[in-house]
């Protein structure tokens, strides 16, 4: 096995991946056992994963299963951090962020800053499959959902307006403003810019709570491929903000020939790295998924030593792993998986580094 690993690695050496697999490559038996189909998502949702997995079972789609496991949590609510009702912005206002990705064709749909709409994972496959866009934001993607059929609503509870209300009574803290006045840090906008900007470290805000994205992946008997995200962005986000689970090779991506993959976490400094995309780029080069995973965290670990993220992968062959960058109140991380080999989700963990 090993002097197989080591003749691929000298094959790839021209490759500009190789610099890459140098520290990785030494990972050489994958922590996820093949079997096909496979389902793969963030976080302990396992009634995202049944619905996936049941979708795929019973004839579905791997763009089927995605988007019923994904629209499972938005109508669970996974964590708050998932569908209506949670994660109010600095108006107070809940917004969703959602992707679609199929791994056959490279088709993707996205929409980003949706208001009014529940089902958003919904309304992003139909960006795909009805427009010849990958990506429409803010009231113009809900009215392209109205106008699809999609039922507006109002994606406001009694838990998004306390935690809003909260947060006004508390200053506004926290926030995620900077180089304006009134200090940020002390009140509450509106603001304005300073005439000097000062270049300080970006404050870390976010909790294990507030960044829950799923973020799922499918593959069936064939060889057919697909990635998703939904999620309802950062709480007391500046009005507007996308993070990085609508945006193709940053929250996920999917390739049948490589693999796919998915990410959690601090949508604003991970979307600058693209890890779904490095990811299945390193196994298309030969890296197992733990190993291409590991990889993509050390990638925006070199620069953001203290961030919060987390990534799941599976290669084509359905092995499966995952990683994440170990943080204060995240020293694990929790994903589950579906395959052949259990009649039901099993919840998976790997350590932080």
């Amino acid at each position: 096995m090993k002097r197989k690993y080591r003749q691929q690695f000298s094959v790839c050496q021209g490759n500009m991946f190789a610099s890459l697999l140098i520290p990785t490559l030494t990972l050489l038996f994958p922590v996820g056992l093949s079997s096909l189909p496979l389902v793969i998502n963030t976080w302990p949702f396992k009634n995202a994963t049944a619905a996936a997995w049941s979708t795929l079972q019973s004839g579905g789609s791997v763009l089927d299963a995605v988007e019923k496991g994904c629209a499972r949590c938005e109508m669970e609510q996974c964590h708050g951090s998932v569908g209506y009702g949670g994660s109010p912005d600095e108006s107070g206002e809940t917004t969703l962020d959602a992707m679609i990705m199929n791994g056959d064709t490279m088709e993707v749909g996205a929409v980003a800053d949706l208001r009014r709409i529940k089902n958003a994972i919904g309304v992003a496959r139909a960006v795909m499959e009805h427009t010849d866009h990958t990506l429409l934001v803010g009231e113009s993607a809900s009215v392209f959902a109205e106008n699809m059929g999609f039922i507006a609503e109002d994606l406001t509870t009694n838990k998004s307006v306390n935690i809003f209300s909260q947060w006004l009574k508390g200053n506004c803290q926290p926030n995620y403003r900077k180089n304006v006045f009134p200090d940020p840090s002390e009140s509450c906008g509106p603001y304005k810019q300073r005439a000097t900007v000062r270049q300080n470290k970006r404050p870390q805000h976010a909790n294990t709570r507030s960044h829950d994205t799923i973020g799922m992946v499918a593959l069936d008997r064939n060889g057919h491929m697909a990635a998703g995200t939904s999620t309802n962005g950062l709480t007391h986000k500046v009005p507007g903000r996308v993070g990085d689970s609508p945006i193709v090779g940053a929250g996920a991506y999917a390739d049948s020939s490589a693999g796919g993959a998915a990410a959690t976490g601090d949508g604003d400094l991970m979307m600058r790295f693209l890890p779904s995309y490095l990811a299945v780029e390193l196994m298309r080069a030969g890296a197992d998924p733990s190993a291409a995973c590991k990889t993509a965290i050390s990638r925006i670990k070199r620069h953001y030593s203290d961030f919060f993220g987390a990534i799941i992968c599976a290669n084509t062959t359905g092995h499966y792993g995952a990683a994440c960058n170990k943080v204060p109140g995240l020293s694990q991380f929790h994903y589950m998986v579906s395959n052949s080999e259990s009649s039901s989700p099993i919840l998976k963990s790997v350590d932080c580094f």
